[in-house]
């Protein structure tokens, strides 16, 4: 009876044992991965993409005075951006498609017209990135092929240089696809059309002055 009684208390004593460890032993702490790190857009890379938009302005004549310019215009666009900060430098050139034109039948019965066929710039562009979007301004040189032309007399042209100035804001589709909306004024000078353009004066200078509004899409590698 004595051993008995021993045995019991004995396994009594082990059970308690076995019981405390059990309450000791911490549940395990769930495993839940860490979300990524959020990096904010970086703007740095060349790119690739198309435009296109309409344009209003003004052309003028020493003999027919001033008359407005319209039309629109689509191209093709190449470019490099470089973020330091949120500061983006960068550089981007473009050629277009145009179809500018307008005319004036002031002191010209037939009609003087004044037409761009296409329409290039070149430019820097200083940005300021918040994250996706970016604001920026730019400007830079702007060439186009100027004409100048009256029906019955003839048609002078000229490959005119001059410049641009304009801003935009430019937004990240994706971490490849960016896009833009831009304002551009450009001034390509003056070219003297002599007789051909029909104004009657061998120092007729022609001016056109064009404000663009356009969209665009790029891909940036």
């Amino acid at each position: 009876m004595k051993r008995l009684c021993l045995a019991l208390i004995g396994l009594m004593a082990l059970a308690g044992s076995a019981a405390a460890a059990d309450l000791a032993r911490r549940a395990p702490v769930p495993y839940y991965p860490k979300a990524p790190a959020y990096l904010p857009y970086n703007w740095t890379g060349f790119y690739i993409g198309l435009n296109g938009g309409g344009a209003f302005g003004s052309s003028a004549w020493d003999s027919t005075g001033s008359r407005n310019i319209s039309g629109g215009l689509v191209g093709g666009t190449i470019g490099y951006n470089y973020q330091w900060g949120q500061a983006v430098f960068g550089v981007e050139g473009d050629i277009d498609w145009a179809d500018i034109s307008g005319k004036t039948t002031n002191l010209c019965p037939a009609g003087c017209r004044t037409s761009d066929t296409w329409l290039s710039t070149v430019r820097g562009r200083l940005g300021y990135a918040a994250d996706r979007f970016m604001p920026f301004v730019t400007g830079g040189a702007a060439f186009g092929d100027v004409r100048a032309s009256t029906p019955g007399f003839g048609t002078a042209s000229s490959t005119n240089a001059g410049w641009t100035l304009g801003g935009g804001l430019a937004g990240a589709i994706t971490q490849n696809w960016t896009a833009k909306v831009e304002y551009l004024y450009v001034d390509l000078g003056k070219f003297n059309c002599g007789i051909s353009c029909g104004a009657g004066l061998t120092t007729d200078n022609v001016s056109f002055k064009s404000n663009i509004l356009r969209a665009g899409v790029n891909y940036k590698f």
